[in-house]
C-alpha cells in the first residue's frame, strides 16, 4: 500500500490496495491514514453494493437508507438497506436516488442531529462527462488560519444546524417552511470542536444556509457566520475529486466540509453511499 498526499496534511490517494480483500493490518493502516488526512481516495475498485457495505462497516455501524416514503412492499424489494443511491437517474418518471442534478453547497453531513456520522463513503458507478465533481475543505487548517480576533470572538459560541433542508436546499419530507433562521429545527454544536478521536480542534460550521448562532440577534449571527465562512475553504487545503467509475472516497465529517457541482440533466450520474454512524450512537 502506498499513501500519496494531495494537499499538505490533507487528502491522500491510497494506491495498491483491493478494498474487497483487506487484511486487518492493511485496514488498520487505512484507518490511521483516514484520521491523519481526513479524505482518502481509492481508484479502480471493483465493488458492488454488498462489498461496499462490507468495507464501510469496518469503520463503524451503518445508517439505513431513508425509507420513510416507501411502502412495506417497496422496502421488501430493496436489495441492500445500507447503501443509498445518489443519482439524477429516473426510471418510469421516478428518481432512483437522492439529490438529483442540483449543486450541493459546502456542508458536513447530518450535523443537524445530536451525534452526526463521523464518516461517509462514496463509490462512483456511472459518471457524467462533466459536472458532479466533489470538493473537500480541511476545517483543521481553516481554524488554524482564522485571524486571531475572529477566533477569540467565536470561542465558546455554538451554531444551531438546520435540519429542515437537504444539501441541495430542498425542504425535507415532514418539515414545514420558515422564514427566520431562529425558527429552524436542528441540533446545536460548538463552532470550534475537538475531534472525537484525534483531539485536534476544527471549525464545525455544518452548512451556511439557515444557520444561527444562539444568543445573538439575527443580524449579528449572520454577520459573524459570513465572516467565518469567508475563511472556511482555504484554497491550499481543498481536494478536488473528478469522478471516474470505480473511485471510492471516504472522508471524515468531523474535519471536512464538502460540496458538489451541478450536473447536466441529460447525463446520467450514479454514486453509491454508505453513512458510518458513531459507535454507540
Amino acid at each position: 500500500m502506498n499513501i500519496v498526499p494531495i494537499c499538505q496534511g490533507f487528502g491522500a490517494d491510497v494506491e495498491g490496495v483491493d478494498l474487497e480483500d483487506l487484511t486487518d493490518d492493511t485496514f488498520d493502516a487505512i484507518y490511521a491514514a483516514w484520521l491523519a488526512y481526513g479524505v482518502l481516495r481509492f481508484k479502480g475498485q471493483l465493488l458492488d453494493k454488498d462489498s461496499l457495505q462490507t468495507f464501510s462497516q469496518r469503520f463503524g455501524p451503518l445508517e439505513q437508507m431513508p425509507t420513510g416514503r416507501l411502502t412495506e412492499a417497496q422496502k421488501a424489494r430493496l436489495d441492500n438497506l445500507f447503501v443509498t443511491p445518489i443519482s439524477n437517474i429516473e426510471v418510469d418518471g421516478k428518481p432512483i436516488g437522492g439529490l438529483g442534478d442540483a449543486e450541493a453547497t459546502w456542508h458536513s453531513d447530518m450535523t443537524y442531529i445530536e451525534t452526526p456520522p463521523p464518516a461517509s463513503v462514496l463509490l462512483g458507478v456511472e459518471i457524467p462527462q462533466n459536472g458532479g465533481d466533489t470538493f473537500f475543505a480541511d476545517q483543521r487548517a481553516a481554524l488554524s488560519m482564522l485571524p486571531g480576533d475572529l477566533r477569540r470572538r467565536v470561542e465558546g459560541l455554538t451554531i444551531k444546524h438546520n435540519a429542515a433542508h437537504d444539501s441541495v436546499g430542498n425542504l425535507r419530507f415532514g418539515f414545514e417552511a420558515f422564514n427566520d433562521a431562529r425558527d429552524a429545527p436542528g441540533a446545536v454544536h460548538p463552532i470550534i470542536q475537538a475531534h472525537s478521536e484525534t483531539g485536534e480542534e476544527c471549525l464545525y460550521l455544518g452548512r451556511r444556509e439557515w444557520a444561527y448562532i444562539p444568543g445573538l440577534s439575527l443580524v449579528e449571527s449572520d454577520t459573524l457566520l459570513d465572516e467565518l465562512w469567508a475563511h472556511a475553504t482555504p484554497g491550499a487545503y481543498v481536494v478536488e475529486q473528478n469522478w471516474t467509475p470505480g473511485d471510492v472516497m471516504i472522508w471524515d465529517n468531523r474535519r471536512c466540509l464538502h460540496k458538489r457541482t451541478s450536473i447536466d440533466p441529460a447525463q446520467r450520474r450514479l454514486l453509491l453511499r454508505c453513512q458510518v454512524l458513531a459507535r454507540g450512537a
